[in-house]
């Protein structure tokens, strides 16, 4: 059954531009737009965006539903996880499937496949964590890429989990150059991290802050270069996830500066948050457990610096929410046991358009690099990350002056903080829609679980 909706008198922002315009949603997709009053279109739903923005449906490319990590595992469902998202005005995520060590990556896709078919409440698609690079995983690679999982994530750090050597990174940083695949990197030197905790444990040293304390930020920038410069071997793209350290952004800086096809991404914690949170009294600091860490501030200057002038060009969430009670506190008396993880794939949007309202980014790039980039950087776009016709109408209208404190009473998330607790922006989501259908309407949630349908992605589209 054909379906219209006509969204009237908003200022549309994208990437590339702000214009006063109507928009037409026919079917699930965008039709046209329009100058305000330069047409008379007849809907079945008319939203009046009267002083709002109708900005494109954020898309996060690093969140980590349901996962397993530490003898627990991540609070949020694909259920809770999507539907928090588009409370905040997100309306597509992309998650880590993961291979075990000993197992296939098919196995892994198809657990996670598992997890999300007819739960999520807007589309989804997914990344694949490498942990075992063989042969076999190789070839499994090319096979992936036909079905729209188009990069592959690998760990320096996580040593006995996760962790990949140099070899079995350049290994497979040798077939993403053949076969189109994105290497996307954990970049902090694991290795030299597990010395440092097992000193730190045993000088008496077991508080959450010391989790910052023993991951330097120098081994998070020995790491990035490394990373980089086995990916120049490899003559592969690379894209480093969760830069948090002031040195990593220059290896980064450094790289494309060299015109390599390296990438980064930030996240709202290390923007918004530092070490100073990590040393919370009462174990309280135990809350804000991440890897990368949470950094002492002076860091955060480098990070808006480089969100500015591209040398970091995606805002992700890295979304893994493990609750204070009964999982952040199985590492009361020694920190390495703490589930590393901070919840905020609802709030990402809000906190970035504080940075416009706070002068630090301009709206365009606020949809830049948490709407557009994320698409292009992982095959999505023009269908997600934009408005224009025939993308599909994933649309939120955004009022810019409505007041907000971020609170876990008031989040959706399924996690029993908030990593910015008692913080006031401005600007709020007020509708959502995916793919045409009103998940959120004037603050009220009417989307459901499967709606949101797997969406298979092309190439890196940055690359020659």
């Amino acid at each position: 059954m054909s379906s219209r909706t006509v969204i009237r008198h908003g200022l549309v922002i994208t990437a590339s531009d702000e214009i006063h315009a109507d928009v037409l949603v026919e079917d699930g997709r965008i039709a046209a737009l329009a100058t305000p009053h330069a047409q008379s279109w007849t809907a079945d739903r008319v939203i009046d965006a009267t002083g709002k923005y109708v900005i494109p449906g954020g898309v996060d490319v690093h969140t980590h539903m349901e996962l397993p990590f530490g003898g627990t595992h991540a609070s949020d469902t694909f259920e809770t996880g999507t539907r928090a998202a588009a409370w905040g005005g997100t309306t597509t995520i992309v998650d880590f499937a993961v291979q075990s060590v000993g197992h296939t990556l098919r196995e892994g896709l198809d657990a996670w496949h598992a997890k999300a078919e007819g739960n999520c409440a807007i589309d989804y698609a997914f990344h694949m964590i490498v942990s075992d690079v063989n042969d076999e995983t190789l070839k499994e690679m090319d096979l992936l890429i036909e079905e729209g999982i188009t990069s592959f994530k690998q760990f320096m750090a996580y040593p006995g989990v996760f962790y990949s050597d140099d070899g079995q990174i350049l290994r497979a940083m040798q077939r993403s150059a053949e076969n189109g695949g994105l290497i996307m990197m954990h970049a902090e030197n694991g290795i030299a991290i597990d010395v440092l905790v097992r000193q730190a444990l045993a000088r008496g040293e077991t508080g959450p802050r010391h989790h910052g304390e023993v991951r330097k930020a120098l081994l998070e920038a020995e790491a990035t270069h490394r990373a980089i410069r086995l990916a120049q071997v490899a003559g592969a793209p690379l894209y480093v996830v969760h830069v948090s350290a002031a040195e990593a952004v220059a290896e980064l800086a450094r790289a494309r500066d060299e015109e390599l096809d390296v990438f980064g991404e930030t996240c709202p914690q290390y923007l918004f948050l530092s070490a100073d949170n990590l040393a919370e009294p009462d174990f309280e600091g135990a809350k804000y457990v991440c890897s990368t860490p949470l950094r002492p501030r002076e860091h955060q200057a480098s990070l808006w610096r480089a969100l500015r002038t591209n040398d970091l060009q995606v805002v992700s969430t890295d979304h893994c929410p493990f609750c204070f009670t009964g999982q952040k506190d199985l590492g009361r008396g020694d920190f390495s046991k703490i589930p590393n993880g901070l919840p905020g794939v609802e709030n990402r949007m809000d906190l970035l358009h504080q940075a416009v309202v706070d002068g630090r980014i301009s709206r365009r790039r606020w949809i830049e690099i948490a709407c557009a980039t994320p698409a292009r950087m992982f095959g999505l776009y023009p269908k997600k990350g934009t408005i224009t016709p025939g993308a599909d109408a994933d649309i939120v209208i955004y009022d810019p002056h409505a007041e907000q404190v971020m609170s876990a009473e008031t989040h959706h998330m399924n996690v029993d903080y908030s990593a910015y607790e008692g913080r006031r922006v401005t600007g709020r989501v007020e509708t959502v829609l995916s793919r045409g259908e009103p998940v959120i309407v004037q603050r009220e949630y009417t989307g459901r679980a499967g709606h949101g349908v797997f969406t298979p992605r092309s190439t890196c589209q940055y690359l020659n």
